[in-house]
């Protein structure tokens, strides 16, 4: 399997056995980040942690397929975190979470290809920063 295959299966895996992932990444990402679950004081339905991954997700697929679009995405949404105080790499900590909880969740079935595929995608998101814009 290519490496977009990889992260494509262990995304789609992910769903069909978390559902909405939401509650879980948030619930990792803040028991390693503290300081960010006060960001979203604000957000009492979750639309904004929702809406925040529906575009991580686009940006993590967009990625690995090749895409040039997810690139702006992440600018953009790089941009935009920046006016809250959140650095280039403290919004790279979403996309670890995203990682660490599909990996979580697919136990025996992540296997060093698909680890070393997540490796790769998260060096490259990494990558595109403001100094791009």
């Amino acid at each position: 399997m290519t490496e977009t295959a990889l992260i494509i299966a262990s995304l789609e895996r992910f769903g069909e056995l978390c559902g909405d992932p939401v509650s879980r990444i948030y619930t990792r990402l803040f028991a390693q980040h503290p300081e960010y679950e006060d960001l979203f004081v604000m957000d009492t339905d979750g639309g904004v942690r929702g809406s925040m991954l529906a575009t991580c997700f686009d940006c993590i697929i967009g990625i690995a397929e090749g895409s040039d679009l997810p690139r702006y995405e992440l600018q953009a949404a790089r941009m935009t975190h920046e006016g809250y105080g959140v650095s280039e790499t403290q919004l790279d900590a979403v996309f670890i979470a995203i990682r660490d909880t599909c990996r979580e969740a697919l136990a025996e079935a992540w296997t060093p290809a698909i680890e070393e595929s997540w490796i790769e995608l998260l060096a490259r998101l990494a990558t595109i920063g403001l100094q791009e814009v």
